[in-house]
């Protein structure tokens, strides 16, 4: 499956000038795959928001994954809304999410929630930066669910103890899954379902890793192709020999309630 005919630099150069917007992977097809888990959290998320008056998806990115699920829902929530920290996201959502009458606000991901108390029913999030469970608990009514599938403790670290070394451990460990769970409860709310998974990943060119490496940019902060062109390098011949190069993604579903 890999791009053995094409040189180096030309794959670089590719991978480096793929618009990275929003969390659409359909460009890595035939150059990376990634194992899903179990629990089909898109499809899950659908049948949430069929039973959901007043819903709030965080971090949206470009609203993909909000979109599809929308679609799939029987029936939609009266309110939608979702939240967007990344300016060139919060435009690309604001255009696929519009024709659905779901609203995109520009919201910080460190910053406060800007929505009322016991605004929304159902709240949920896949692949957050970080849960920040005070406010999410706030925003939720009694009664309502927090719904979301999170990147877990060391994931695709093979790739970033490539290019970084290794790391401390509490690098390694953080997004805990059963810090996350501890750190729920002390805001109030009540875990119904915690499931984790580790799941195989293979980049079959040096064009996918560039291009996986600038879109997901907190893998290997401050990735430049001229920074790690030696890394690229030796990375783009150890592919070409072995025919990709493997790593494991972790994510856990998480599903809470404010009593």
């Amino acid at each position: 499956m890999g791009q053995g005919s094409r040189s180096f630099e030309e794959l670089v150069a590719e991978g480096a000038a793929v618009p990275t917007e929003g969390w659409d992977f359909s460009w890595f097809e035939g150059r990376a795959t990634e194992a899903r888990p179990s629990w089909g959290y898109a499809v899950s998320l659908a049948d949430r928001l069929a039973g959901a008056t007043a819903a709030l998806d965080l971090q949206t990115g470009g609203g993909e994954v909000l979109d599809f699920a929308l679609g799939r829902a029987p029936k939609a929530p009266v309110l939608t809304v979702a939240s967007e920290g990344w300016p060139p996201n919060v435009a690309k959502a604001t255009a696929l999410l519009a024709p659905r009458g779901v609203a995109v606000v520009a919201a910080p991901e460190d910053a406060p929630l800007p929505f009322a108390d016991e605004a929304f029913d159902l709240v949920s999030s896949r692949h957050p930066v970080r849960a920040n469970w005070a406010e999410i608990s706030r925003v939720l009514r009694p009664g309502g669910t927090y719904f979301a599938q999170h990147v877990g403790p060391h994931s695709v670290f093979e790739l970033v103890e490539y290019f970084l070394g290794p790391q401390p451990e509490e690098v390694r460990t953080g997004r805990d899954p059963g810090r996350e769970r501890a750190d729920a409860e002390a805001a109030g709310l009540e875990i119904v379902d915690l499931r984790a998974e580790e799941l195989r990943m293979e980049f079959h060119d040096i064009a996918a890793v560039v291009h996986f490496l600038r879109k997901v940019v907190w893998m290997v902060p401050g990735f430049t192709v001229e920074t790690y062109r030696p890394r690229l390098r030796a990375l783009h011949e150890r592919i070409e020999s072995e025919g990709s190069f493997v790593a494991h993604s972790t994510r856990h579903l998480f599903e809470a309630r404010r009593p």
